[in-house]
């Protein structure tokens, strides 16, 4: 009973806001806002939509007949899952949201040439445009989180796949752009003084740490982390989402407390606790150093790969060989060097998906390899390579035999759209819903918003 009178009071409440900025627009007084249309007990605000269509059509998106009850529209579907995800108690982390933020913000600054401009755009001070945003990107996340779950358990088999083929007009099949195949042997730099170094610099830090100086401010000056310019925090988050040797090492730290130099893939750290919740969550600070490699150790990486490339063109050895005996990359060393896009787990990239490998392999014929290069791999660590053109893919229409990982992709997404539609459809006679009489003559494409 008692959730259902605060229910009840939610609802009252948010209809006196309604009315009390409505009643703002009479005697020529201006709209400061206005509530379109309540949901549960979410509102969507009349800003709220003036700020999507001034987004849409910043990103190229151009104006188009009923563009607005479309977004009104788009933001009721939102706020269902928002609301549920409150429901379900779903989380988001405040240190990846305001990351978000931070680069809206700088997109549209450099979109408008300064934030003189920003404010005259949004007739608001910045401070109050981030907040208006991390709110955006806050509810963004809960509703990926909600539809996530929603569509959850949904498996496609090869038939489903095939069966999908069949019924697609071979017009509405999808062209497929170049694409590239390739193999590579990497090589990281001798790192045992530039190892050194950095541990030096970090037992300093952490020196410094303890006698006194601001974590954060520390972080705000040394680490090569992003999270530096918000001194190092990470954000409340599970701990399982961190490498082992990070997690572990944090997990054994009480609040306020520093660890020793953390060792990861990403490079060396020192970690503070900030606060634990339950046995799961954390938000720590870190500071991350990376190894900085001396002209000397370039050179005798690009040695050593001149080596192998060597031993291979002369037919010493193969590429699919020497990738099992001397790359340092363990993705792809037991595969023959072959990599696999992240994206699709086939072998094929777009070109816009190889980043500075494409300006390589773009110089290579079928089965060339290549000179050595200077690259970065996943975790951002400076590498070395060679590698070998094995394919380029012409430009083509979608077929099962080239394609079949894209059609998945095809298969997965209408029935996760199914799913969810059934889910909203459910939902709407379930939910409490309420819309303006000035938008009630919207052509929404489900008529179950008006009741």
């Amino acid at each position: 009973m008692k959730l259902l009178q605060k229910t009840a009071l939610s609802m009252l409440l948010i209809t006196i806001l309604a009315t009390t900025l409505q009643a703002q627009t009479q005697n020529g007084k201006n709209i400061i806002d206005k509530v379109v249309a309540v949901i549960g007990n979410e509102a969507v605000l009349l800003s709220d939509i003036e700020m999507d269509i001034y987004q849409r059509k910043n990103y190229g998106i151009l104006s188009e007949e009923n563009l607005f009850c479309r977004v009104l529209e788009d933001m009721l579907q939102s706020r269902l899952l928002i609301a549920q995800a409150k429901i379900d108690s779903l989380t988001v982390t405040p240190s990846a949201i305001q990351t978000s933020v931070d680069e809206r913000i700088n997109y549209f600054i450099a979109q408008l040439g300064s934030e003189k401009a920003l404010e005259a755009q949004f007739k608001k001070p910045v401070s109050k445009i981030k907040e208006m945003l991390y709110g955006q990107a806050e509810d963004q996340s809960l509703i990926e989180q909600m539809k996530s779950k929603i569509v959850s358990g949904i498996e496609i088999t090869p038939a489903d796949v095939k069966n999908f083929y069949k019924t697609i007009p071979p017009d509405s099949l999808p062209v497929i752009p170049e694409q590239y195949s390739f193999q590579q042997i990497t090589v990281y730099p001798p790192t045992a003084d530039a190892n050194f170094e950095v541990r030096e610099k970090l037992l300093g830090l952490r020196e410094r740490i303890i006698n006194g100086e601001k974590f954060s401010t520390l972080a705000i000056l040394y680490s090569q982390d992003e999270s530096a310019k918000r001194g190092g925090e990470l954000g409340l988050a599970p701990a399982v989402q961190y490498v082992t040797a990070f997690r572990n090492a944090a997990l054994s730290l009480k609040p306020g407390q520093v660890s020793h130099i953390v060792e990861t893939e990403y490079g060396f750290h020192i970690i503070q606790m900030i606060e634990k919740q339950g046995k799961d969550l954390i938000n720590v600070r870190h500071i991350l150093l990376k190894p900085i490699y001396s002209s000397n150790d370039q050179r005798l990486a690009f040695s050593r790969l001149d080596s192998i490339k060597n031993m291979i063109t002369g037919d010493s050895i193969s590429f699919e060989q020497a990738a099992l005996f001397f790359s340092q990359d363990e993705k792809t060393r037991m595969n023959g060097g072959l990599v696999a896009n992240p994206q699709t787990l086939s072998p094929r990239f777009d070109k816009d998906q190889l980043g500075n490998n494409y300006f390589v392999l773009r110089e290579l014929k079928q089965g060339q390899i290549s000179d050595p290069f200077k690259s970065t791999d996943e975790n951002g660590r400076e590498v070395y390579k060679i590698v070998k053109l094995k394919e380029i893919i012409p430009s083509h229409k979608a077929n099962l035999k080239d394609d079949f990982p894209i059609i998945k992709n095809m298969v997965e997404g209408q029935k996760q759209m199914e799913k969810i539609t059934k889910w909203l459809i459910k939902k709407q006679q379930e939910t409490y819903i309420r819309i303006d009489d000035d938008y009630k003559n919207c052509k929404f494409e489900s008529q179950n918003w008006i009741k």
